[in-house]
């Protein structure tokens, strides 16, 4: 069966719900409004696969994609590993972290990885709800009982200075969420998170790196421009390009 026709017919069979209109959480002037799948159908990661082809995105147990009626900013994107090529930027980066001990580990609660996470989130998102969260909120971040995540930890020496949480596909990975010792900024920890996972599905040879939404708007999003090339998804389906602020 072809990818095509797999997905007309999870289309047909997944119910899917709308948000109401909502604040939006990057464009402090607009309403938002999501698409997700029912939290109650028992999905399985055949189905998380063919809806990331569609650009939909972890977060927990939920499975959504923007769905604003009178805004479409909010765009896929994925980075095609293949062809990446890094900048000067990013070989700097890469070059700064060659310290650091790289290690995959399974999806589970590790109080070491929760303090992390408390102190990053305190650091750079603090007020915004989720420096709040308790171990049971962190843990429903970083996996979902139905999908195959992993963690990937980055240490010197002994120290753990940063956590990427993805989620396996078929053909790539979704980086889901990543944090890091806040006071380590000249790191640029979170790119090199990035670039790691580009390097580990070059080696597995897989094809695509898959960062959620980018917002031309948005400053939050904007880093993610900075990896060609890009693709971005719309009706058409998946388009590469040098650079989506071409759009």
């Amino acid at each position: 069966m072809n990818d095509e026709l797999k997905l007309h017919r999870l289309l047909k069979t997944l119910p899917f719900y709308v948000t109401p209109p909502h604040p939006c959480s990057y464009l402090d002037d607009r309403q938002a409004s999501t698409v997700f799948v029912d939290p109650s159908f028992p999905l399985n990661m055949e189905h998380y696969n063919q809806l990331a082809k569609l650009g939909f995105r972890r977060s927990g147990d939920h499975v959504y994609r923007p769905e604003c009626a009178n805004c479409k900013l909010c765009i896929p994107v994925r980075i095609p590993v293949n062809a990446f090529r890094p900048n000067r930027s990013q070989k700097r980066c890469w070059r700064k972290n060659e310290d650091l001990h790289i290690k995959v580990v399974a999806a589970d609660f590790r109080e070491e990885h929760f303090k992390l996470y408390r102190r990053y989130m305190s650091s750079r998102h603090a007020g915004g709800g989720m420096d709040k969260d308790d171990p049971e909120a962190y843990q429903s971040l970083i996996a979902a009982r139905w999908c195959d995540s992993e963690l990937v930890e980055f240490r010197l020496q002994q120290k753990l200075l940063a956590v990427a949480v993805v989620d396996q596909f078929e053909q790539g990975l979704s980086a889901v969420y990543t944090f890091f010792d806040p006071e380590l900024g000249q790191r640029s920890l979170g790119v090199y998170a990035v670039l790691t996972e580009i390097c580990m599905l070059q080696e597995a040879g897989q094809d695509w790196l898959y960062l959620g939404y980018w917002n031309p708007q948005s400053p939050k999003m904007a880093y993610k421009n900075n990896y060609t090339p890009l693709e971005f998804f719309d009706q058409q389906g998946w388009t590469s390009i040098e650079r989506i602020d071409l759009i």
